[in-house]
């Protein structure tokens, strides 16, 4: 029987070739899409899971509110560590990780270099599963200026890996580090990315204000991880209360395996992805699947009226219901599993485009090939009883009588429920289009709106050696001799990166008082030429002297925002106090000038209260260069030949200002690439089935047609009579897709403190689209239908 089955279903392939071929290929482009998205989501769900002890491996964040403030922060100071570890018996180990042990490494001759280089405790691998290939893992950070390489930085330095312990390896101000392991490189499913780990002294430390490092830690088996969280209320009245007032304060435990997904606070130590976008991309896919279903629906009931004589012959002769079914699931089925091998050649020809738009590394995994093989079976089947199971009910319900007169009867009643499924594909690819539209819309905005000062022709790179950023002021001069040069300045930190610090800060009110109680404060150092540079609107006051002992000390350059929220009328002179030292003692300041506001972030965030001092000779390792335009190579080549004078051995690295701006929507980006791509996915696959529906309907109407042509219609009016209806659709597709489409735009739009807004041509060129798609589609079976002989047409029944 079954076999009978099978040829049944390859003679009506046969038979029908184009409808097949249709159907075959709309169901191919959405397994594939399914495919490529079950890829994505498993390798996102996947981050740092292959840690041996992940289930007890937390990340310790914490988080605050006042009432002029807030911070929630993945950073905690030095003393968190070693506090929790005498404090709480449930705790196995800890250990802290900071990320600014990079720079050039050299080694003999060569000079490479490594920004992802991690200071940390040495208990690391005791606590991570980071593999050891040559070295002792337990004491390969002990004592201080030691290093672990990544297998791929010891092959760059050494050529062998294995040549490399034991060996010195040179950072900035030629400071020595042992090279005593080497160590597998960090799995990209990681959040901590890393080419090396350098020992944190044992005796680090700083002040409990200072959040510069991430402390993480290894509760014992069987810990209950919730209610140790509720022990964790008496660490602030005990250690922090006394640095930063009465707070509402919160330490939280983050379990290592949701940071990569769940995690968006400040100072996070790597880009992590997000939980919406997995949301976003699997109902995607999943809509996808379901418009090809859809699609497979109206095409095979396109074909129906082929096959109801052999229906009706089949019932005659005494075939049963069942059957029946069984003949159009095997179809089905068949049907399926073709599709699932063009998709999967589908995913294999896709997968470095996707991996392109979603910045991935994804492969075609065949491991644990019979569990793989069920796996895929196992979702054909679902696949083709889903989008077979209507078809084989509504063919094989014929009464014979009809059918083998070649009528549908009261089957046509069925119609109005394909044009249902029509409406719902299309609606969907309108949502799809118009949330592409508003992405890419809300995407040009952020990068083009005014920041507050001018991205543009301005670029950045790093100073490695203190002993050259001592230099800084010969620097500067040196680079202005140029007409390339417009003009440099220096500072703490690069703008658009979204990592600047922040300070506690005791800010006079505009009654004259000073607070018992410090604000926490975004706070970076800049130098005189800052404003200049970046030509900042400086709106009172001045800015600083870089020659001015008092304003080294005594100075501070405050925006618009700090301005408002203390309620300032007079700001310049007002007074700012802040701390210079671990044990509490601070200094004065005066407010020397005001800013415009301008952001320091990306536009995901709001633009807060601000104060800019002057910094250290250590701290200006940032330099900022505004090139003439139409000159950037040859202002590289210059800035690269005159840094060698005082660095020969230098390699600088150029960011430009708006790539770095830009780089903060990575994230958005991605989504709006998939969803773009997935939108012409659903714009295919509704096409098909607006066409197989078309050509049931022009079927259908073969006689209607042949009588209206002989009573005198013309082409253009039978074309117009089969659109018309279709295009119906269409417009009540959009109807309903449009505050689907708004909702969805509105709430990822509350990613944005600011917003390009939603516009209504954006959804009206999505309808309009979408209607002139479903018209082009349409209009060919229309004038397939309308040019046929009316004497044809009138002989078929």
């Amino acid at each position: 029987m079954l076999l009978n089955y099978f040829k049944i279903a390859f003679r009506n392939f046969r038979n029908q070739r184009m409808f097949s071929s249709l159907n075959i290929f709309g169901l191919a482009i959405g397994m594939a899409a399914v495919w490529l998205m079950v890829l994505y989501v498993a390798d996102e769900l996947s981050y740092d899971r292959f840690h041996e002890k992940a289930d007890r491996i937390y990340r310790l964040t914490h988080e605050a509110k006042w009432a002029s403030g807030s911070f929630k922060l993945a950073t905690t100071s030095a003393p968190y560590a070693a506090a929790m570890q005498n404090d709480y018996p449930e705790i196995e180990k800890t250990v802290r990780i900071s990320a600014e042990g990079g720079g050039t490494i050299w080694f003999a001759d060569k000079a490479i270099e490594a920004g992802d280089i991690f200071f940390a405790d040495a208990s690391i691998f005791e606590v991570f599963t980071f593999p050891m290939l040559y070295g002792d893992r337990v004491t390969a950070l002990q004592g201080s200026q030691k290093i672990v390489l990544s297998k791929t930085l010891a092959e760059k330095l050494f050529g062998k890996a294995s040549d490399a312990v034991g060996k010195t390896v040179l950072f900035s101000n030629n400071f020595p580090n042992t090279v005593t392991g080497v160590m597998a490189d960090a799995p990209v499913n990681s959040h901590l990315h890393f080419e090396a780990l350098r020992s944190l002294p044992e005796n680090y430390t700083s002040g409990w204000q200072q959040s510069d490092l991430y402390t993480y830690i290894l509760l014992k088996n069987g810990v209950d991880a919730g209610k140790f969280e509720q022990k964790l209320a008496g660490f602030f009245p005990k250690y922090l209360k006394k640095e930063i007032g009465d707070v509402a304060y919160k330490m939280m435990l983050q379990p290592l395996t949701s940071i990569h997904l769940h995690s968006d606070l400040g100072y996070e130590i790597g880009n992590n992805g997000n939980i919406n976008t997995i949301y976003i991309f699997s109902v995607v896919a999943a809509l996808i699947l379901i418009i090809a279903c859809i699609n497979y629906v109206n095409l095979y009931t396109a074909r129906s009226m082929k096959r109801v004589r052999e229906i009706g012959v089949r019932k005659a002769v005494g075939s049963r219901r069942s059957q029946l079914v069984g003949q159009f699931l095997t179809e089905s089925f068949l049907m399926t599993f073709l599709a699932g091998l063009i998709g999967a050649l589908l995913v294999k020809i896709a997968l470095p485009f996707f991996n392109e738009l979603s910045d991935k590394s994804l492969t075609m995994s065949y491991n644990n090939g019979w569990s793989t093989a069920l796996t895929a079976v196992a979702f054909m089947l679902f696949i083709s009883l889903v989008s077979g199971i209507y078809p084989a009910f509504m063919l094989s319900g014929f009464r014979p009588v009809i059918a083998l007169k070649g009528q549908l009867g009261s089957q046509i009643g069925g119609a109005q429920f394909r044009k249902s499924l029509v409406v719902f594909q299309f609606a969907v690819t309108v949502v799809m289009i118009a949330c592409s539209g508003i992405v890419y819309r809300q995407l040009y905005y952020v990068n083009h709106k005014d920041l507050g000062f001018n991205k543009e022709q301005v670029l950045i790179f790093h100073i490695d050696k203190n002993e050259v950023r001592g230099q800084i002021n010969a620097i500067k001069e040196k680079l202005t001799q140029s007409p390339l040069i417009e003009s440099v300045a220096a500072a703490s930190n690069p703008l658009g990166n979204n990592f600047l610090g922040t300070g506690g800060l005791f800010i006079e009110t505009e009654t004259g008082d000073m607070p018992d109680s410090p604000q926490i404060i975004k706070k970076f150092s800049a130098d005189g030429d800052y404003v200049k540079t970046l030509e900042i609107k400086l709106l009172q006051g001045r800015t600083f002297h870089d020659d001015s002992p008092a304003d080294q000390t005594a100075a501070f350059l405050v925006n618009e925002a700090l301005v408002k929220k203390q309620g300032w009328n007079d700001p310049v002179g007002k007074r700012i106090k802040y701390f210079i030292d671990e044990k509490g003692a601070t200094r004065e300041a005066k407010v020397i000038g005001v800013v415009a506001d301008f952001h320091t972030y990306s536009l995901q965030h709001k633009i807060e209260p601000l104060v800019i001092q002057l910094p250290a000779p250590s701290d200006k390792d940032n330099v900022y260069v505004r090139i003439q335009r139409g000159k950037t190579q040859e202002a590289l080549a210059y800035i690269g030949n005159a840094y060698k004078q005082f660095d020969p051995e230098a390699k600088l690295d150029f960011h430009f200002l708006d790539e770095n701006f830009a780089m903060q929507y990575q994230a958005e980006q991605k989504q709006g690439n998939v969803l773009l791509s997935f939108a012409v996915l659903a714009v295919i696959i509704a096409c098909l089935g607006l066409f197989g529906l078309a050509a049931f309907a022009a079927e259908a109407r073969t006689k209607e047609i042949g009588v209206r042509k002989v009573l005198g219609a013309s082409v253009q009016n039978v074309v117009l009579l089969l659109s018309a209806d279709f295009l119906k659709l269409v417009v009540i597709a959009i109807v309903i897709s449009i505050p689907v489409a708004i909702y969805a735009m509105q709430e990822w739009l509350k990613n944005f403190e600011y917003q390009a807004g939603l516009s209504w041509w954006v959804f009206a060129s999505a309808g309009f689209l979408a209607m002139v798609i479903a018209l082009l589609t349409v209009s060919f079976q229309a004038l397939k239908a309308a040019l046929v002989n009316p004497v044809e047409s009138l002989k078929s029944e």
